[in-house]
C-alpha cells in the first residue's frame, strides 16, 4: 500500500481570527480564510479544480463553499466526521492530488458555533440502534476519563488538578502570542485550580472555548509546488481511524487511553517513516478539548510514557522552550474550537512553523509537525485523525 508521503504539497494556507464573530457569516469566514490561502500560494480561485469543505452544522452541501468563493461548477464535497472533520477534508483533498486527478485543490473547514443558540457543543440528533443510553455531555465524558486517570496512576485530587492546571496555563500563555486566537489571556495555576467546577474534576479553565472560525489549505503536487515557492510543505502522512465501540464491550478496556489515537498514530508514523516520535517530531498540535485530553493524547501518541505525562511536564518538555512543544498556538483551549475548522487551524500553525513565519512562537529547527483530532465518545466510539507535515527540503 502506497501512502501520501512526499506525493502531495501544501503551498498556501489561511485562517481567520477565531472567536465570537457575530458580524461574520460562514460565507465571510470561508472567503477570508481562502483568500489568504490563495495569496500565500500565489494562485487565483479560478485555478482550483476541486474542493472539500468540512463543517459540523453550518450548512449541508458543497454549495456552502462554492457560493461564497464563486467556484462555478467545480466539484465540492462536504465532509463531516465529528472533531476530525477539518483533517478529513484535508485528507480527501490530498488523495485527489496524489491520484493525479487534479493539479490544484482546496481543503477548507468552517463553523459558526456561536449562532447555534447552544452554549456548548451542539448535540446532533443521530440515532444509534445499539445504544439506548441518554446523551452524555462532553465535559462529563472527559471528566470521567480524568478521574479514571487519577485513580489508575495514583494521583491525588490535588496532584491531578495541578497537572491539568499547568496544561491550561501553558496553552493560555501560548495563546497570548497568537493574534488570531479567541482567548488571549494569561492565567495562573491558582486561578485554574480554583475556577468554577464544570464537571468534577474539570473546572472552567479545563474546557476549551466555543468559537466561530475558518481555515483553508491549497494542495498541489510537489513538482508544481517547486515552481511556485520555496517555503511549501510536504505531506508526510494522514492517518484516520474510526472506532467500533469495542471498548465499552470489553472488561479489559482501561478508559485511560484512546485506541483510535494509538492506531491513527501508528498508521501515520509508518507512512511518514517515523521510528521515534519523541525525537523526530518537532512540535505537535493535539486535541485539547479538555486539559485531560492533552495528557491522554500525548501518551497515546508516544510523546510521553503511559501514565508519565506529568513527569515530562515537570521537565518542561511540552513548553515552547521544551524538547517537544505541544499546542504552540494555544490549542483548542485558547485558540478555540469551531469543529469543522480545528484540524486545518492546527495545520495552519504547523505550516507557519515550517515556513519560519510563526512570529514570537517560532521554534528553531522545525522538520516534522504533527496534528491530532479526536471526536466522539470514550470507549471506542471516536473518530481520530493524525497528520504530519514536513519541510520542503
Amino acid at each position: 500500500m502506497q501512502g501520501l508521503r512526499d506525493r502531495v504539497a501544501v503551498v498556501g494556507m489561511g485562517c481567520t481570527k477565531f472567536g465570537e464573530l457575530w458580524d461574520k457569516s460562514s460565507d465571510d469566514l470561508l472567503i477570508d480564510a481562502s483568500l489568504e490561502a490563495f495569496a500565500d500560494a500565489g494562485i487565483e480561485a479560478k485555478q482550483i479544480q476541486a474542493a472539500w469543505v468540512g463543517t459540523y452544522s453550518s450548512f449541508r452541501t458543497g454549495v456552502g463553499l462554492s457560493y461564497p468563493l464563486k467556484l462555478q461548477y467545480v466539484p465540492v464535497t462536504r465532509v463531516e466526521n465529528a472533531c476530525a472533520t477539518g483533517t478529513d477534508a484535508f485528507r480527501n483533498a490530498c488523495f485527489a492530488v496524489a491520484a493525479g486527478v487534479y493539479d490544484f485543490v482546496l481543503a477548507a473547514g468552517v463553523e459558526k458555533q456561536k449562532d447555534s443558540g447552544y452554549s456548548g457543543l451542539v448535540a446532533n440528533a443521530e440515532v444509534v440502534s445499539s445504544e439506548t443510553a441518554p446523551m452524555v455531555p462532553a465535559p462529563t465524558q472527559f471528566a470521567l476519563a480524568a478521574t479514571r486517570y487519577f485513580h489508575t496512576f495514583g494521583l491525588s485530587f490535588q496532584e491531578g488538578k495541578q497537572m491539568l492546571a499547568r496544561i491550561a496555563v501553558k496553552n493560555h500563555h501560548n495563546g497570548t502570542m497568537s493574534p488570531k486566537a479567541h482567548l488571549r489571556r494569561e492565567i495562573t495555576v491558582e486561578q485554574a485550580i480554583n475556577s468554577p467546577m464544570i464537571a468534577w474534576p474539570l473546572g472552567l479553565f479545563d474546557c476549551c472555548g466555543v468559537s466561530d472560525g475558518a481555515a483553508a489549505a491549497v494542495i498541489t503536487s510537489p513538482e508544481i509546488a517547486k515552481k511556485l515557492k520555496k517555503d511549501y510543505a510536504l505531506v508526510k502522512a494522514v492517518g484516520l481511524t474510526c472506532g467500533s465501540a469495542q471498548g465499552v464491550q470489553q472488561q479489559s478496556f482501561d478508559f485511560v487511553h484512546f485506541e483510535e489515537t494509538v492506531d491513527a498514530a501508528k498508521k501515520a508514523y509508518a507512512d511518514a517513516g517515523v521510528k521515534d516520535p519523541r525525537r523526530e517530531i518537532s512540535l505537535a498540535q493535539v486535541h485539547d478539548c479538555f486539559t485531560i485530553t492533552e495528557a491522554l493524547v500525548c501518551e497515546d501518541l508516544g510523546l510521553a510514557d503511559k501514565g508519565h505525562y506529568r513527569d515530562e511536564q515537570n521537565k518542561g518538555a511540552f513548553e515552547l522552550t521544551g524538547t517537544l512543544p505541544v499546542n504552540t498556538d494555544g490549542g483548542l483551549k485558547c485558540y478555540g474550537h469551531p469543529i469543522g475548522a480545528s484540524g486545518l487551524r492546527m495545520m495552519y500553525e504547523n505550516f507557519k512553523q515550517l515556513q519560519g513565519k510563526a512570529g514570537p512562537r517560532q521554534l528553531k529547527n522545525v522538520n516534522l509537525a504533527l496534528t491530532h483530532n479526536l471526536g466522539g465518545k470514550p470507549g471506542g466510539r471516536f473518530t481520530c485523525a493524525v497528520s504530519i507535515l514536513g519541510r520542503a527540503d
